[in-house]
């Protein structure tokens, strides 16, 4: 039988009825009334860790006192354990999982990108600690994106001087 700790199991639980449940709208769960320490407890022994008892008197007789879950409102109320009417209970059971481990293409893929990463770290500190050594030992490299004329400043100044001249003359 169920035994229920927590919020998320009890609305998973509900969520389910509520698609698939065609019964009551009460469902026995997996609690008993212990009258030897007056508590209740689950039939698996688990601890009682999580509770949603609707309003009910605590007033009642509660020797052979079992937990049904309310369909409806997911909330808990207290019933007797021998009624005849009960058609419905709520029972946990394993489902087997069978594990699928990846393919060994996907390791294969998987190892390959792993290693280009490394290799990629790898080249970018090495060419990260030469760019820093050249750095540190005083040589700078000037780039310079300026045009270069083909002539040096001596020749530019004679030619501009030609140019005047050859103009005077017209």
């Amino acid at each position: 039988m169920i035994s229920i700790h927590n919020e998320e199991e009890n609305a998973f639980i509900l969520d389910t009825l509520k698609k698939q449940w065609k019964g009551p709208d009460d469902i026995l769960l997996g609690m008993f009334f212990d009258t030897d320490d007056s508590s209740f407890k689950w039939f698996d022994k688990s601890n009682m860790t999580f509770d949603k008892w609707t309003d009910q008197e605590d007033g009642e007789d509660l020797v052979d006192t079992c937990a049904f879950l309310h369909t409806k409102t997911g909330e808990w109320k207290k019933g007797s354990c021998q009624v005849s009417s009960v058609e419905g209970t709520l029972c946990k059971a394993a489902i087997p999982y069978e594990k699928k481990y990846l393919s060994d293409n996907h390791i294969l893929i998987s190892a390959l990108v792993i290693a280009s990463t490394v290799i990629l770290t790898v080249l970018g500190a090495i060419v990260w600690f030469l760019y820093r050594r050249n750095l540190d030992s005083g040589f700078t490299t000037v780039f310079s994106t300026a045009p270069q004329s083909p002539y040096n400043d001596d020749c530019v100044l004679v030619v501009a001087e030609e140019n005047e001249y050859a103009v005077q003359f017209d």
